[in-house]
């Protein structure tokens, strides 16, 4: 039986993080698999095409959290946020499962499942941003968000080495010869089995929570400097969406680069993304560890990320030669790592009511930037391979020169000291 509790312990944390952890690893674990399976599906089409429809998928994965967050986010507001995020992984482990089924696998089925399973990613990656934000002490959040934010990208990077087992037991497992099928089948199995490993131990030890459960709560409202709700997080969605936008776009042309350059193989696309998730892993340690979260107003670190990822995507579009590929990557994941969490970790400034709403709202809009990116730069790279970097550049230059000249719409926000000492 869940008890009911005031806060949330440790090991509830540890079981919160592994569900965001397991739903980023199904994310990257299929993604390196994705373009042998695509084209067993499509015979006889060309990289550019495979290339596109890579990008529309992982568009429609994330428009499914673009539609699913907002809902799902009001609905736990309401109904408990327990008994939502039970619900998404219970939904994420059947969407993938689904896939296993020789009916589903055609081009049109691929779509739909993995459109579903962006939804159900929904009510898991925002709703425990919002249980642990309303259930966790002021002294203690700034740690727990640094936490969350670093579990999510080990289990990016993971999702790699989970790709590498799937294909390494699948001619064990089913005794077949290797095939893209086959291997993209065995990551799902495996995916789907993490999923609900987590979604058993959450089951089994998160309490039911109240929404007013935590003295700490009173701090929410304050603990940032403001009051966080939906009319005042708007330059969060729209910071939010931009930088998904740029990474999403950012993550997709690594993957394709192979595709158009005899110069990139598979296995350096591979350490690319890897270090990718790497240095975002180790941004996170550097504010977990230094509490810069708590320590710099935020608009610092907000503009430092910014110019940080401009710098990263100018050098892969002047330079696509190996050292300055893997510099520029570095940046850019160095910038986007920096804005992503301080974005987290002020919107949970909300008041307890509104903050599973908030929550899904900052989760909607990145989902639409990554919809958007994914789409544009399978589009854009097809056309422009790698000068496809200096037009995702762009949005991060305007959104840089929007935050100098509308100094006042960021002020409440933007500018604060998170945490003032």
């Amino acid at each position: 039986m869940a008890r009911r509790t005031d806060g949330l312990r440790p090991v509830q944390v540890a079981w919160l993080a592994g569900a965001v952890f397991s739903v980023s690893a199904g994310y990257g674990a299929l993604l390196p698999v994705l373009p042998g399976w695509l084209a067993t599906l499509m015979p006889g089409v060309d990289v550019v095409d495979v290339g596109r429809h890579v990008g529309f998928l992982s568009g429609v994965y994330a428009a499914g959290v673009l539609f699913g967050a907002p809902l799902w986010g009001a609905v736990s507001d309401r109904l408990g946020r327990r008994r939502v995020l039970i619900a998404g992984l219970v939904g994420y482990v059947t969407s993938l499962l689904l896939l296993l089924v020789p009916a589903a696998t055609g081009l049109w089925g691929l779509y739909a499942l993995r459109g579903a399973t962006g939804f159900f990613v929904a009510a898991v990656i925002p709703v425990v941003a919002a249980l642990v934000a309303e259930h966790t002490p002021k002294r203690l959040r700034a740690r727990r968000f640094a936490w969350l934010g670093a579990m999510s990208l080990v289990g990016f990077l993971f999702g790699p080495a989970l790709s590498a087992v799937g294909v390494w037991l699948g001619p064990w497992v089913a005794g077949a010869p290797l095939s893209p099928t086959l291997s993209a089948k065995v990551v799902l199995l495996l995916s789907a089995s993490l999923g609900a490993v987590m979604m058993l131990g959450l089951a089994r030890t998160l309490p039911t929570l109240r929404g007013d459960a935590v003295d700490a709560k009173e701090d929410l409202a304050t603990s940032t400097g403001v009051g966080t709700d939906q009319a005042s997080a708007l330059p969060l969605y729209w910071l939010s969406g931009v930088v998904m936008f740029v990474l999403a776009g950012f993550e997709l042309g690594i993957v394709l680069q192979e595709q158009h350059s005899s110069e990139v193989t598979s296995s350096q696309s591979a350490i690319m993304l890897a270090e990718c998730s790497l240095v975002m892993l180790g941004v996170n340690a550097l504010l977990f560890i230094t509490s810069l979260l708590e320590k710099m107003p935020a608009r610092t670190l907000i503009g430092t990320g910014l110019l940080l990822a401009t710098a990263g995507l100018i050098v892969l579009a002047t330079d696509p030669t190996d050292a300055w590929m893997y510099f520029g990557v570095s940046l850019t994941s160095a910038g986007t790592g920096l804005v992503l969490p301080v974005i987290a970790y002020l919107a949970a400034a909300t008041s307890p009511p509104r903050l599973g709403a908030v929550m899904g709202g900052l989760a909607a809009a990145s989902g639409l930037g990554q919809t958007l990116g994914s789409a544009a730069g399978g589009e854009l790279f097809g056309a422009l391979q790698h000068l496809t970097f200096a037009w995702l550049a762009a949005p991060l230059i305007a959104m840089t020169g929007l935050m100098l000249a509308r100094h006042q719409l960021w002020s409440g926000i933007a500018s604060t000291v998170i945490h003032p000492r």
